[in-house]
């Protein structure tokens, strides 16, 4: 079975605790799985020549998840032997001033990628849904409005030649308090400390709900969610770069054809 019919997100399927750790793809030798991983990343790399070469679509990855669920590991791991020159990553923060004058995919918009472009968003325009929702500022109607929007969007896209890819990387309550913990006892993780990732911790249980709504109203065959369990870094990693070569293989990607021409012009010397 491919990584992608084994992680995407099923209408039936219910966000649990206990299927932060259910990922098959790894071996369990890390020196193994990394060197798995690496392998997948270099393909994802050499895809992108030929993706960047064709520059006729567009590619645009989601990554959610909890605090600590691992968006910057992805990152570097899966992504790292990507050409900057023809990819981007988006970091969306809370809404500034400005954003907030604005309807909510508006900064969104702006930032989705263009032809030959791929673009990584560490969280999205999901944020704008789910945190409201959760803390009471948005009601059921809102919110089901605000998603009802988010397919229109990511419809438009797709039909302009976008390949979507959303991740859900799942990790369990427990296994954010090692992370949590770890950053406090490393004088070095400090900075990556947020007092509100601690408070946040209070809304586990609405925040997975909350997951639940979003992934069941947005999943579509043109913007597919993965649930990634993430509990484990190496399974995470194996899991998100083998759903990734897999979308690009299927792509079929091709070089643009030569130039005859080209082929008679002599380098002056």
């Amino acid at each position: 079975m491919k990584a992608a019919e084994r992680f995407r997100a099923r209408g039936t399927q219910k966000i649990r605790d206990k299927d932060a750790s259910d990922a098959p793809l790894a071996t369990g030798d890390k020196e193994r799985d990394e060197r798995q991983v690496m392998e997948l990343a270099k393909k994802i790399g050499e895809y992108q020549d030929i993706f960047y070469a064709e520059h006729r679509r567009k590619i645009l990855i989601v990554l959610q998840g909890m605090d600590t669920s691992g968006k910057d590991g992805t990152i570097r791991k899966v992504f790292g032997e990507l050409d900057p020159l023809g990819v981007r990553c988006v970091s969306f923060k809370v809404p500034t001033t400005v954003e907030r004058e604005h309807d909510f995919l508006w900064r969104i918009h702006k930032e989705v990628p263009g032809q030959g472009e791929m673009a990584i968003f560490n969280r999205s325009h999901y944020e704008d849904v789910l945190v409201p929702a959760v803390h009471g500022l948005i009601g059921d109607k809102e919110r089901k409005r605000r998603y009802a929007q988010i397919r229109d969007f990511e419809h438009m896209l797709a039909e302009n030649g976008t390949v979507l890819l959303k991740f859900f990387l799942h990790i369990s309550k427990a296994e954010q308090k090692k992370r949590l913990e770890a950053r406090l006892a490393n004088p070095d993780k400090h900075w990556k400390v947020d007092p509100n990732d601690l408070a946040e911790r209070q809304y586990w249980n609405d925040y997975q709900q909350m997951y639940d709504k979003a992934i069941h109203e947005t999943d579509a065959d043109h913007a597919p969610w993965y649930v990634i369990p993430a509990d484990s870094k190496d399974h995470r990693n194996l899991a998100i770069g083998s759903i990734v070569v897999e979308t690009m293989k299927e792509m079929k990607l091709a070089y643009p054809p030569p130039n005859e021409a080209y082929f008679k012009v002599k380098v002056p010397d």
